[in-house]
C-alpha cells in the first residue's frame, strides 16, 4: 500500500490523515509547527509528523491541504525534487482574504485560470489532481448521506487520476473525471456554491451529486 505524505496540518489535512489511517496507509503529515499537532497526535501514534519536505519525501502520493494563497510556497518548502513524478491531490481553493458577499466567497483567480493550473505550471514534473475541494472536511471520508455523493476531479496524468479514483472509491465517493487541468476552472468554484448554505444558514452537511439517465 502506497505511503501518504500530507502537506498541511489544518482540519483538512488531519481529517484526511485519519481517513488514510483508517484504511491502513502509512501517513506522514507535514507542518510548519510540529507542536501544533501534539494534542491531535496523542492518540494517533501510527501517524508520523515532520516538515513539508519530510512529508513530500516520504509520500508516494501527496495531499496538498493548505490555504490557496500559501499553496505555491508550501510546495517550494516541500522541495521540487521531492514532488517529481508524484501524484499530488490538490484540495486547495483560491479563496481571497476579503469577506464573503451575502454568503458568496471571493476568489483571487478568474474563470480563465484556476489555482491548480498555476501550480501545475510552477511544478511541471508533478502530477496534480483536483479533489476534495468541493466538500467540507466532515464529509470527506465515507460521508453518511442519502445516496452516494459525487466528487469531481481533473488532472493531466491518467495514471495519477487512477490512483486518486481508487482512494475516492475507498472513501465512499462516486467519481466524475472532468478531464485535464483546465477543468479546475469549473471545479474550484464549486467551493463557492457549497459554502453558501453554510455561510448564510450554518448548514454544512451536504455534498454534490451528478444525476444521469
Amino acid at each position: 500500500m502506497k505511503k501518504i505524505g500530507i502537506i498541511g496540518s489544518g482540519v483538512v489535512g488531519t481529517t484526511l490523515a485519519d481517513g488514510f489511517l483508517k484504511y491502513g496507509f502509512q501517513v506522514l503529515i507535514g507542518t510548519r509547527t510540529k507542536s501544533k499537532l501534539d494534542p491531535w497526535k496523542s492518540d494517533r501514534e501510527e501517524i508520523s509528523t515532520g516538515s513539508f519536505a519530510d512529508a513530500a519525501e516520504f509520500g508516494d502520493i501527496l495531499i496538498l491541504a493548505v490555504k490557496g494563497r500559501k499553496a505555491g510556497e508550501a510546495l517550494r518548502l516541500a522541495g521540487e525534487t521531492n514532488l517529481e513524478g508524484k501524484t499530488i491531490i490538490d484540495a486547495t481553493n483560491p479563496i481571497a482574504d476579503t469577506p464573503p458577499d451575502h454568503g458568496v466567497l471571493k476568489f483571487f483567480t478568474t474563470l480563465d485560470r484556476s489555482l491548480m493550473e498555476g501550480l501545475q505550471e510552477q511544478f511541471p514534473k508533478a502530477n496534480f489532481v483536483k479533489a476534495f475541494n468541493s466538500v467540507g472536511n466532515a464529509l470527506m471520508v465515507n460521508p453518511k448521506l442519502e445516496g452516494t455523493p459525487t466528487m469531481f476531479i481533473c488532472g493531466n496524468n491518467e495514471n495519477s487520476k487512477s490512483e486518486v479514483k481508487s482512494i475516492l472509491d475507498l472513501f465512499g465517493w462516486e467519481i466524475e473525471d472532468m478531464g485535464t487541468a483546465e477543468a479546475a476552472r469549473a471545479i474550484e468554484p464549486l467551493c463557492i456554491l457549497w459554502c453558501i448554505p453554510g455561510l448564510l444558514e450554518n448548514r454544512w452537511t451536504h455534498a454534490f451529486k451528478l444525476l444521469k439517465m
